[in-house]
């Protein structure tokens, strides 16, 4: 099972390669670019990279589920192939919302309820367990509450953390790295093999997708993206029945939340203020977790800043594989 789930992970890789060999030319040459604020001048970069993702996303998805249905393979008979195409469907509609976005832009308050509607496969479908551990309180059903209000509640608030915490090079791709391979190694545990099938092909695609986002950046993910990102770990810890440990892996994603609302969630001045190589804290003070870390360190390198950022996620997930994989 786990070789087969393996196999998803190497075709949502080469796909997404292919794809953004494809994509980044022509988004290039069509002027779907962005500028990219941290840099001296602030040169164009290909946005919305974030197809390539979702393509390479889809593809191993379903070549797991062509293997499933045509080949009868015997190890694959507990992957729930409903409960795939459901988040697929999810995908494709945050997806859609993401384009929107990217091309026409849609109001900030809108973008935060409308991923929600992405829901709805999961919610007709009852996915996930209605009771839940709760901290110190324990095992609570939620019954028709955790359809209705929890699962919209927990896609909508994962989507648009990934999409707030984001804009240096390689920030996005590299802490949904992270954040993906430990919610991977949490369903491989816990024997959750349709979580770990999403997951796995969700990390093929990011690993690629993080190549060319890497800095200095060949490509932006964008809306479609980011948002696909945070869609993906929610409904992987939905489906698999780990909701605490998505909850654990977006807390750095939850305290620029909380940075922003104080600042009501500016659309711009979130960016560094570039100096002889570094980033500094504009003076206007920090406008989210980013910043923060710039005024605290007295500026840093771009790469500087994602990758102790990246850091700050991967401690979040040692806390989530210990609280699965350690706690009795």
């Amino acid at each position: 099972m786990l070789i087969l789930s393996w196999g998803a992970l190497v075709v949502s890789g080469l796909i997404t390669f292919v794809l953004m060999r494809l994509l980044i030319p022509r988004l290039a040459q069509a002027g779907i670019v962005g500028r990219d604020m941290n840099k001296p001048g602030q040169p164009p970069v290909a946005e919305m990279g974030g197809l390539g993702l979702v393509g390479g996303l889809g593809a191993g998805v379903l070549a797991l589920i062509a293997l499933r249905t045509f080949f009868k393979i015997e190890a694959l008979t507990p992957v729930n192939t409903v409960e795939l195409l459901a988040v697929l469907a999810m995908v494709l509609f945050i997806a859609l919302i993401g384009l929107m976005d990217d091309l026409l832009g849609i109001h900030q308050g809108w973008k935060a309820v409308i991923p929600a509607l992405a829901a709805i496969p999961l919610i007709v479908l009852e996915v996930g367990q209605k009771t839940m551990i709760v901290p110190i309180i324990g095992a609570v059903n939620f019954g028709i509450f955790y359809p209705l209000v929890l699962v919209p509640l927990g896609v909508t608030g994962a989507a648009n953390a990934f999409n707030m915490l984001a804009g240096f090079n390689g920030l996005e791709t590299g802490m949904g790295t992270v954040a993906v391979t430990v919610l991977a190694i949490i369903a491989a545990h816990l024997g959750e093999v349709t979580s770990l099938v999403l997951l796995l092909a969700a990390l093929g695609a990011l690993l690629v997708t993080l190549y060319f986002n890497w800095y200095p950046s060949k490509v932006f993910i964008g809306d479609v993206g980011t948002l696909t990102i945070g869609t993906v770990i929610a409904a992987a810890v939905i489906v698999g029945n780990f909701e605490w440990a998505g909850v654990m892996v977006i807390i750095p994603h939850m305290l620029d939340f909380v940075l922003k609302a104080r600042k009501r969630f500016p659309s711009s001045g979130w960016w560094g203020e570039y100096r002889d190589g570094k980033l500094y804290c504009p003076a206007h003070g920090p406008v989210g977790l980013a910043q923060l870390i710039l005024k605290l360190a007295g500026g840093l390198h771009e790469r500087t800043l994602v990758l102790i950022l990246i850091g700050l996620e991967a401690l979040c997930g040692l806390g989530a594989i210990g609280f699965y994989l350690v706690a009795p």
